[in-house]
């Protein structure tokens, strides 16, 4: 069997659970070598476990992707050990609701800093690395919030629209270097953050849990939630040389929602 990925050497942020860890199995399976980000190491003690892969293709780097100082660390880290990285993933996020009135400046700031610096920081960091060997893939983990307006949700949607264009203006900059740069949009995937999301915008709009899930399901029209595979099958062929003609793309993974 053809491993996709082989040879490929992988930073993957948020990788302890999710949408992260799914794409960290995906990756292992199809032969690439792991560095996973996390701000504290022990999440990820089970997760390399199940990667399978040895100790020397497979890093655990602790870092806040807030602190740029540590982003360009772990990445210095991994060309001096590795000799660079072929693909990065920016898949760390955090999640915050609330009526936009209620909101304050800080509750956008948090979750820029995250969601948008931490994917810019990392973005920057391997970049050089990358034009420098005219090859890289860069997949930044936005979402649907990143495609359209929802209640409740402006910071949240704010940071992902910010990923969608930084996306395609890092794409139009780095595409004749032989660097890709892609986004892929997922819709509601059944993760603890789309749990805090439904529990968030009860608590905001007054609405049952179970309410807002069958109203959510009402839209999607394959009629159930994503599992993180589906998004990691994905990520995977963008990481991989099949998808080279892709750059700048910002792709729904939805299940038909953003249709309806």
């Amino acid at each position: 069997m053809v491993q996709r990925l082989a040879g490929k050497r992988a930073l993957i942020t948020g990788a302890s659970r999710g949408i992260g860890r799914a794409i960290a199995l995906a990756f292992a399976r199809e032969g690439a070598s792991l560095a996973l980000l996390a701000t504290r190491l022990d999440a990820l003690d089970e997760l390399t476990q199940a990667c399978g892969l040895p100790q020397s293709s497979c890093l655990c780097i602790q870092a806040d992707v807030r602190d740029r100082k540590a982003c360009f660390d772990a990445v210095q880290k991994l060309e001096e050990s590795w000799g660079g990285v072929d693909v990065l993933v920016n898949n760390a996020g955090i999640y915050r609701s609330g009526a936009f009135l209620d909101y304050e400046p800080e509750d956008f700031q948090a979750l820029l800093d995250v969601n948008l610096f931490g994917t810019l920081h990392l973005m920057q960091a391997a970049l050089p690395g990358m034009q420098r060997r005219s090859a890289g893939s860069i997949i930044n983990i936005a979402s649907t919030a990143g495609k359209w307006g929802s209640r409740h949700q402006s910071a949240y949607n704010v940071s992902k629209h910010a990923v969608v264009g930084l996306t395609r203006c890092v794409a139009l900059e780095t595409a004749a270097s032989g660097v890709r740069v892609n986004a892929i949009c997922p819709g509601f995937v059944q993760t603890d953050m789309v749990e805090d999301l439904k529990k968030g915008y009860a608590k905001v709009s007054g609405a049952d849990v179970e309410a807002i899930v069958q109203a959510t399901l009402s839209r999607i029209p394959i009629g159930r939630m994503l599992q993180p595979e589906e998004i990691a099958h994905l990520a995977v062929l963008l990481a991989s040389d099949e998808s080279k003609a892709m750059t700048g793309q910002s792709i729904l993974v939805d299940g038909g929602m953003l249709l309806v």
